[in-house]
């Protein structure tokens, strides 16, 4: 864990969640909350690619807010395949916008986390919105449109998240897919070109 990262606890829907707050790099320009890939499959705040998108936005200079959502690690509440995990994530960006007022919100999301953001961003304005191996066709619950200049990232040879199924959901968007070749649903090996990338796009 890095030295600028402090474990919070917000208050959600259903009691507390455990979050990762980490500090943004400079003049805070931003605020941005990552959210997790799904915990039945052992998806938590500490995953690899949620913390590399998380340090490279706050090299961006976003305050970037880590939830576990609820049922995960010291979080209350049980999972809920997507639905109450978006009041969790809504109650969590209400605590960075107290914290942090009057600064533009971006939205993120690995995974479950992609597909939890996206139904987020259905809810409220986010001036940003970034997916990274977004679960798409996955639950019952939809994955929703989101708006133009999303950025959305995926593996050529994800095994999780078939590339196909998230070209099938972009195409009638006209959204734009970023493709890593040869690279599978977790980055592996590939999370210094993962962040560098965000860097520059995000």
């Amino acid at each position: 864990m890095a030295r600028t990262t402090q474990a919070l606890t917000v208050d959600g829907p259903v009691g507390d969640l455990e979050t990762l707050f980490l500090a943004p790099e400079g003049e805070c320009t931003g605020v941005a909350v990552i959210c997790h890939p799904n915990p039945l499959q052992g998806g938590a705040n500490t995953n690899k690619v949620v913390q590399t998108a998380a340090k490279a936005l706050s090299q961006r200079g976003y305050a970037c807010y880590c939830p576990n959502l609820r049922g995960v690690g010291a979080s209350h509440g049980t999972h809920d395949h997507g639905a109450g995990e978006v009041e969790d994530v809504l109650a969590v960006i209400g605590r960075a916008q107290a914290d942090h007022p009057g600064l533009p919100l971006a939205l993120a999301g690995f995974s479950f986390g992609g597909f939890v953001a996206a139904r987020v961003r259905e809810r409220i304005e986010a001036d940003k919105l970034l997916l990274i191996g977004v679960a798409v066709g996955k639950y019952v619950l939809p994955t929703p449109a989101v708006p133009a200049g999303t950025l959305v990232i995926h593996g050529e040879e994800d095994e999780v998240i078939p590339l196909a199924d998230v070209l099938s959901w972009a195409r009638p968007q006209s959204l734009p897919v970023t493709v890593f070749p040869g690279v599978g649903h977790f980055f592996h090996g590939k999370l210094v070109e993962l962040a560098a990338f965000i860097r520059q796009r995000f």
